[in-house]
């Protein structure tokens, strides 16, 4: 069943959306590039910062202020329950590396779930100026612009990006060279932007949790593109994620596995 078969989600509530995830975003700003800022490993090893914190806690309270029965579930807080039977995905910094690096391709996320699937998804690149939105039925944006994928049709000569090659196997990356794709690093949730914008053609993001990838379904598919995971499902919540103009996905999928 395609989105618009479904019915659309109140732009009301995209709108919402994308004003808390910038107002996040300006947070993190204060902190982007600071001579002073602390970076602390959590448990899994992965780096989180006072932006990070700050921009969850924020994100969390708006929502709380507009959407007080949804659930929520965020990378660095507990989930909270509600009784909407809708649910909220934060991530406040995807890229925490890139932002502590001072790289300005780090992104803020937000993407809603309701009784009928991917609602809403938010990529906002603070640092860019750029926020990348759509609502099912609405349609994909950039910064007010209707946005689409690119018409790339076949893997030879074709833009893929990723979030890095650290997960990458030898074989992996063979047989993508060997497809004659043009392979580049601009990742995390920028390259999808990218890819919903028509920039590059695919994203792939070999290892990536549901707060990472959350957004890219309807976002990808609201821009005429198509998001799974790397073994060809497309619910978020697989572990990792492959989102393409839809051209090229079938012959990625194949390359992947």
């Amino acid at each position: 069943m395609t989105p618009h078969a479904l019915p659309p989600v109140d732009p009301a509530v995209v709108s919402a959306a994308v004003e808390i995830v910038r107002e996040a975003g300006e947070l993190t700003l204060k902190h982007f590039r600071s001579t002073d800022l602390e970076v602390i490993a959590k448990g899994d090893g992965t780096p989180v910062t006072v932006a990070d914190q700050g921009a969850e806690r924020l994100i969390r309270e708006r929502l709380g202020e507009q959407f007080p029965d949804d659930s929520v579930l965020g990378e660095e807080e507990a989930d909270h329950h509600g009784t909407s039977g809708r649910r909220w995905v934060i991530d406040p910094i995807d890229g925490t590396k890139a932002f502590t690096h001072g790289v300005p391709l780090y992104t803020n996320l937000l993407a809603l779930d309701d009784e009928h699937g991917p609602a809403v998804g938010v990529i906002n690149v603070p640092g860019l100026s750029e926020t990348v939105w759509a609502g099912r039925g609405l349609g994909c944006f950039c910064n007010g612009e209707q946005v689409q994928v690119s018409t790339t049709s076949d893997l030879s000569g074709g833009w893929v990006t990723t979030s890095g090659f650290d997960p990458w196997t030898v074989d992996l990356f063979t047989r993508l060279k060997g497809a004659g794709v043009h392979l580049r690093t601009w990742g995390d949730g920028y390259g999808y932007v990218l890819v919903a914008t028509g920039r590059v053609d695919a994203m792939i993001d070999p290892a990536a949790a549901l707060w990472d990838v959350a957004p890219m379904p309807v976002i990808l598919s609201e821009a005429g593109g198509r998001f799974t995971s790397t073994d060809g499902d497309p619910r978020p919540d697989q572990g990792s994620g492959l989102g393409t103009n839809g051209a090229i996905h079938d012959a990625l999928l194949d390359l992947l596995s």
